[in-house]
């Protein structure tokens, strides 16, 4: 019931075919494919621009030597109740 079949899908193919037309279809197709090639040349570009980019040597950090650390007593002294 809520699948559709391959009469279905056919249907609607025919039914944009007529309502874009078949060259408007091709054209808005071949749009599409100039679209993703620009961004495939664009997204080149990018990785093309940041490998030329001359690296950066890494700063050095100084730092202090962390603090000794300090022991605590973790076990309570018992407590004795009188009666």
């Amino acid at each position: 019931m809520g699948s559709m079949s391959l009469m279905h899908w056919l249907i609607v193919g025919i039914l944009v075919i007529l309502l874009f037309g078949g060259s408007r279809f091709s054209n808005m197709m071949g749009d599409v494919a100039k679209g993703i090639k620009q961004f495939k040349k664009g997204m080149s570009e990018d990785d093309e621009a940041a490998a030329a980019a001359k690296p950066v040597a890494p700063t050095r950090l100084e730092g202090s030597a962390a603090p000794e650390a300090t022991v605590y007593k973790t076990e309570a002294e018992p407590v004795r109740e009188e009666r």
